[in-house]
């Protein structure tokens, strides 16, 4: 087992196979599957062996000189060893950092408080699980100073500051964009977690008046500080190309926890807000979404009444009749899941993604091969290499 790529590979060819592989699937001729792979940055601090900076995940979200430096030891193991349909090698034009607070941005911007648990990521606690009622003694946070996005902010002025004139491997270290939270992980998910996950369905259940009082509260908060953060970020930048749209094309959003709700509930408790977020955001076009879990019993709801044509999905699904219910034009991505790709075999992850690509899923060309999803740490890189080539010999259309 290791955790680095064995293989020399030549860069400029695999890059150049790269970008004829996503043309051609952008411009709906396939040839193969596109396949990719992703993680987050506790794929560093989980693993003793990538780890060598010495800070831990406290360190990340306190200090912005760790963020800065893990960032980019964990950007540089991901582009010379994770095989897959990305941009591989040096970048071409320098190491991107951006202010990360994994998914703790948005319970953070509410006053939810930090706790740290060693190498595993950092979680917030909810400030409603005990008192409900605080919820009409809460405040709308600064969407560019409040709570955890004021810390996010000190990073990003820090970042510009420290990245002036320096550079990583031989090449410049660019300052981040933005700050988190232009997009959302979703308003279901933020009131769980202001909430707790078991109380807020109790309220769905035998506190309906509560309930949505807790779900327009965030919503509209939501919206308001996604709407902020895009004003700053084109008055900092007036040549951004989306400077002024509010509304555009291709907006997307995540909602793991609707997961736990059943189609029915989905409609009548969630749906409603989900509405707003795409009336407020979306120029009518397609829209995406990413749902971890089980989520899949609500996914023609959504593209029939939210237009989402573009599902990133978790686990577990069937991918065949996944794909016989959304119909071919409709974007699909997914794959084996983290589980396997860490403790499985490489023949077991040759047979599943065979298994995969043969369920039907390959209809219309519209499937993206990927672990599903986020890849777990300590995950062997002769099993990302196993995915990937069973992706490229399984993945190819007939009519090549």
């Amino acid at each position: 087992m290791s955790f680095f790529l064995q293989e020399k590979v030549d860069w400029k060819k695999h890059n150049e196979e790269v970008a004829f592989v996503w043309e051609a699937y952008h411009q709906g001729q396939p040839y193969r599957v596109p396949i990719t792979v992703s993680g987050s940055i506790r794929n560093l601090f989980a693993n003793p062996v990538l780890n060598t900076t010495g800070y831990t995940f406290q360190d990340f979200f306190t200090n912005p000189e760790a963020q800065i430096t893990c960032q980019l030891v964990y950007q540089k193991w991901v582009r010379y060893n994770l095989l897959c349909d990305q941009m591989m090698g040096p970048p071409e034009n320098g190491w991107q950092l951006s202010v990360d607070f994994q998914n703790s941005y948005e319970a953070g911007w509410m006053g939810c408080p930090l706790r740290f648990w060693g190498d595993q990521v950092p979680d917030t606690e909810p400030i409603l699980a005990e008192k409900k009622e605080k919820l009409y003694e809460l405040t709308a946070p600064d969407p560019l100073r409040g709570n955890l996005l004021g810390q996010a902010m000190e990073f990003f002025e820090y970042m510009h500051h420290r990245c002036a004139g320096i550079e990583f491997e031989g090449k410049p270290v660019l300052p981040p964009l933005t700050i988190p939270g232009e997009g959302t992980d979703g308003p279901f998910d933020l009131a769980y977690k202001l909430r707790g996950a078991a109380n807020l369905c109790l309220d769905m259940l035998t506190d309906e008046t509560y309930f949505h009082d807790l779900m327009e509260f965030v919503t509209t908060n939501i919206i308001r500080r996604m709407k902020a953060i895009r004003q700053w970020r084109w008055e900092r930048n007036p040549e951004s190309p989306d400077a002024g749209q509010f509304k555009r094309s291709g907006f997307g959003f995540a909602d793991d926890a609707v997961a736990l709700l059943s189609l029915n509930q989905y409609r009548e408790f969630v749906f409603p807000y989900h509405k707003r977020l795409v009336e407020e955001f979306s120029d009518g076009g397609p829209i995406s979404i990413h749902l971890c879990g089980n989520a899949s019993h609500l996914f023609l709801f959504l593209k029939d009444n939210l237009r989402v044509m573009d599902f990133d999905t978790g686990f577990p699904i069937d991918f065949g009749r996944l794909r016989k219910t959304l119909g071919p034009e409709v974007q699909i991505r997914g794959g084996p899941t983290v589980m396997l790709l860490k403790n499985g075999s490489p023949d077991e992850i040759w047979q599943e993604v065979e298994h995969i690509c043969q369920s039907g899923i390959m209809e219309g060309g519209r499937f993206i091969l990927r672990e599903a999803n986020n890849l777990a740490p300590c995950t062997p890189i002769e099993n990302i290499v196993a995915m990937y080539q069973a992706g490229k010999k399984f993945g190819r259309y007939q009519r090549y």
